[in-house]
């Protein structure tokens, strides 16, 4: 199969398209759908190609006691660790609210589905594609059901090994070929020495049919746009309005500013990949006008002299003659005019 697949209606990744870029606002909405909305147009206007939300069902993610627990924390909208989520899960209708507001602002919009159910909602309401977070990588049960629905996928890696990925390679790829593995290191916010950007070409040699890609939770712009020189075709990074704001994915989170930078430093590293191929180029003509060197007469020769390597130099010359680097293939060969020393040699001027 082609390593490129269509991410979302008229969006492709991988190949030669450009990194898909998604601006993950997860719940760094503080529960407000006007906040969201705020978020939505910021990454619309920063040049994000997607905003990505975080759906869970909560009764069916978490057990009766893991919502009942007490949660003390800076980051808490609730005394106990259910209402603090409760506080920050939107509603289905909300839901629905929150992907027609993209469409009228016109940017692409998914969730991670935080669970089974979770992700049944976001199939109703016609997703683009299934967001896996880190926490279910290696959920494999979650993974057949989410894969035969046939929505292309996009896999973190966070918290996993090798071994694991391959396993839900062979889990996904049974089921489904339209999808990507994100290198990701789950630490909010993420030392840089721990991004581990070299995992992302040894996905491309273990995984090599499909895109790969980065969800970055550091500091700043710079890990995420060398992920991008090193083949990255899809990068996630959270977003907020303001990084000292109450809840604990905001300081890994890119300010308006920063989304704008990346977005932009990705685009012109991209262009800076251009071709593979190796050749002089139009805008190197001027450069080697003036500065390529030519083959010259060491000597004054006359014509019909054989030529021999110590007769031969390379200059800059006017004009320019025989490229420097032809220099070995004029051993042998006889002019056929007579030249003064530093005279540029030129190919109408010998003969075999």
């Amino acid at each position: 199969m082609p390593v490129e697949f269509e991410l979302c209606p008229g969006r492709r990744i991988g190949g030669s398209n450009p990194c898909f870029i998604i601006a993950e606002i997860g719940q760094n909405h503080q529960g407000d759908t006007e906040i969201a909305k705020k978020l939505i147009r910021m990454a619309k206007d920063c040049g994000a190609d997607c905003v990505k939300f975080q759906k869970s069902e909560l009764e069916h993610r978490f057990t009766k006691r893991a919502l009942e627990r007490t949660y003390i924390s800076p980051h808490s909208w609730g005394n106990t660790y259910g209402a603090h989520k409760r506080h920050l899960e939107f509603s289905h209708k909300q839901y629905r609210e929150l992907q027609q507001f993209s469409r009228e602002v016109g940017i692409f919009f998914t969730a991670s589905g935080m669970d089974e159910m979770a992700v049944e909602f976001l199939h109703a309401i016609d997703v683009p594609f299934f967001k896996v977070a880190s926490a279910d990588t290696s959920n494999i049960p979650y993974l057949e059901k989410t894969a035969k629905k046939g929505r292309p996928m996009v896999i973190s890696s966070g918290m996993q090994s090798m071994e694991t990925m391959r396993c839900v390679y062979r889990t996904v790829k049974k089921h489904n070929s339209n999808f990507t593995i994100l290198q990701c290191t789950s630490a909010y916010p993420l030392p840089t020495e721990h991004a581990n950007l070299r995992i992302i070409t040894e996905f491309q040699k273990e995984f090599p049919d499909i895109p790969i890609g980065y969800s970055g939770h550091e500091g700043g712009i710079s890990v995420s746009v060398a992920a991008v020189a090193l083949g990255a075709k899809v990068v996630e990074r959270h977003v907020t309005l303001d990084k000292s704001w109450k809840g604990s994915d905001h300081a890994a989170s890119l300010e308006p500013g920063e989304l704008a930078a990346l977005v932009r430093e990705i685009r012109t590293v991209e262009l800076a990949l251009g071709s593979p191929v190796k050749q002089m180029l139009p805008c190197e003509a001027s450069c080697h006008k003036k500065l390529g060197k030519s083959v010259v007469a060491r000597k004054a020769m006359q014509k019909g002299t054989k030529l021999t390597l110590d007769m031969l130099g390379v200059k800059v010359a006017e004009p320019q003659g025989i490229p420097a680097e032809k220099i070995f293939k004029l051993v042998g060969k006889t002019i056929t005019v007579d030249l003064q020393e530093d005279d540029p040699i030129a190919n109408d001027m010998i003969k075999d």
